[in-house]
């Protein structure tokens, strides 16, 4: 399992969709029209979706438990 994960501020989210483009593993979703979500089961915290983000509200953080 990767050591990152991608954590998305959804207080913060107006579901642009920028992260979900560039996702190479299409772990992210736009939920209700109103902000990103990552499932973090497939995320691989590669931080692509973190770069792509212009309101810069996503970012990577270390997995518990692995």
């Amino acid at each position: 399992m990767p050591r990152r994960k991608a954590v998305v501020d959804i207080n913060s989210c107006v579901a642009c969709g920028c992260c979900k483009k560039v996702c190479p593993k299409d772990a992210i979703t736009i939920e209700k029209g109103l902000y990103s979500k990552i499932d973090e089961s497939i995320c691989v915290g590669c931080g692509r979706c973190a770069i792509a983000c212009p309101a810069d509200i996503i970012t990577l953080v270390e997995r518990e438990n692995i």
